[in-house]
Order: structure tokens, then sequence, then C-alpha cells
């Protein structure tokens, strides 16, 4: 039996890149897969239908069962279309991985509002929108006497989590999102679901286009070399976080080629302590203590 037999995942942003190698492993490990994507540039113009059905047929070719899926994830009404769209086709959803993402990068002093609102939009809301939908369902299955064995796997950032100069809206939307995942983790553990997320490093059409990196995320050039960019390797963790057994849930996880590790959230660190209200001028020596 292989790993996700039987299970129904919904993926988004799979017509390329990261999503793409999801759906593809997903399929192959027995999953019956929703291909989301609107097809849309890396900084969300546009609207290609294309890729996501190809990585459908590609699905099917291999003898997979996948459906593809257009609705806009960070639309109220169509991330519940989203989520029937699951359920109408396979009858079940077992599994939600939210990796639809765009890039509008600006340092903070030339960014617009509307650089701003659409990232936060897309990421953020996008990854509410259809976790809230999810929730809804698998809610209504436990309370109707259901075991009830989910997955969340969000796809947070390192751009967020330890900071990039020119990302300040997709990194603090990355970080939302790894926020979210620790208290969806929190809030739907009575109803079966656990959610995860990882902060992957590949190579994307967005990691491509992120300043600095175009360079650093080209192939080796000894073709039998290990590619840690292949963003095939970023796949089977997320694969793993969704089987039915996976006891973990409220981590946050790097992944780059062969490399997995535990991205530790804040907490709370050294302190300084009086027993009346601090000034200005006892600040300024006792702040040494715990910043240096």
């Amino acid at each position: 039996m292989t790993a996700l037999e039987g299970r129904v995942a919904i993926i988004t942003g799979a017509g390329r890149g990261i999503g793409r190698e999801h759906a593809l492993l997903f399929a192959a490990e027995g999953a019956k897969v929703v291909v989301n994507d609107i097809g849309g540039a890396v900084d969300g113009s546009g609207d290609d239908r294309t890729p996501a059905q190809v990585v459908v047929d590609e699905i099917k070719q291999a003898g997979g069962e996948a459906i593809a899926n257009f609705d806009d994830v960070s639309d109220w009404e169509g991330g519940q279309k989203l989520i029937n769209s699951a359920v109408e086709a396979f009858g079940n959803l077992h599994i939600l991985i939210n990796n639809a993402g765009i890039l509008r990068d600006r340092v903070i002093i030339n960014m617009t509002e509307e650089e701003w609102d659409l990232v936060i939009k897309v990421h953020l809301k996008g990854h509410f929108v259809a976790t809230r939908w999810a929730a809804t369902y698998w809610r209504e299955q436990s309370k109707a006497g259901k075991d009830v064995k989910a997955a969340i796997v969000n796809t947070s950032s390192t751009s967020g989590l330890l900071g990039n100069p020119g990302q300040a809206n997709y990194g603090s939307a990355k970080a939302a999102i790894a926020a979210l995942t620790m208290i969806s983790a929190q809030e739907l553990s009575r109803y079966g679901v656990r959610a995860n997320a990882i902060a992957p490093a590949a190579r994307t059409r967005m990691t491509v286009s992120t300043p600095g990196l175009s360079d650093i995320v080209k192939p080796p050039d000894d073709p039998a070399a290990f590619d840690i960019w292949d963003p095939a390797h970023i796949s089977p963790l997320v694969g793993w976080l969704s089987t039915e057994t996976c006891p973990v849930t409220g981590k946050v996880f790097f992944v780059q080629g062969g490399k997995v590790q535990y991205m530790e959230p804040w907490k709370m660190g050294t302190s300084i302590v009086r027993s009346s209200r601090w000034t200005i001028e006892d600040l300024n020596e006792e702040m040494k203590k715990i910043t240096e």
C-alpha cells in the first residue's frame, strides 16, 4: 500500500514549480488530487488554465486520479467552491496543501499600496480562506461521528521567518502564515486535524526572480551531481506530513534538497526584572544584559 493511498488532497498553486511536484508525488503515492491553479504570472497577473490541466493529464496518463480546479483561493466564495470540488469529485477531503503565491518585490520606500495588498491577499488570505472552508468541512465530519484524520500543510518562507530585504510584503505574509499554522494546529486538533508548514528552498519561477537568487539557484554544471535546488526534493516531506499516521502538528520545517530542519518559533529569552517602574535612564544600562 502506498503512503497516501485513498486520501483526497487539494494542492493550490499546483500548475508549476513546487506545487506541481507535490501533485505528481501525491498521485504516485495513491492520493486523489485536486490540482488548483489559476495560471497567473509570478506577479499574479493573467489567467491561463493550461498548467493545471497539463498536470492533471500527466497524472492520469500515469494511472492516477486528478481533476483541475481554477478557483481563486483568496476569494471567499472561491475557497468554498475549491473545497466542494474535492468532495463532489472524490467523496471526501483529507489533505489541504496551501502553496499558491505571487511576488511583488520592492523595498519599503518604493512599495505601493497595491503591491502590499495583493501579496498579502494571495498568500495570507489565500491560506486562511482555504483553511477556513476545509476546517468547516472537517468539523462537520467530526460532529457527525466520523474519524477525521486530516492534514494541512502551509507554505511559509525564510524570507518571513529570517527576513529578506526587498520582500516586506511577501515576508510579512509568510511570517503570518507560520503563526496561522500554529494557531490552526491548536484550534483544529479537536476535530482530528493537524497543521504544519514548510519553508522550502527550491528553484521556481519565484526564486529565480528574487533579488540575489537567480545565479544561486542554477542547476549544477555536472548533470550527475545532486541538485539541491530541484523542487521535487520538497515534496516527500509534504507527503509525510500528509499521511494518516503522521504524529506532528504545529511545526514549521525548512527543507532543501536532502535537508530537513526544524525551525524554532519565537520564544521568551533572557529578561531583566525589577519590582518598580523602569526609567529610561535605568533601561539605558540594564538593557545591555539582554541585547548584547
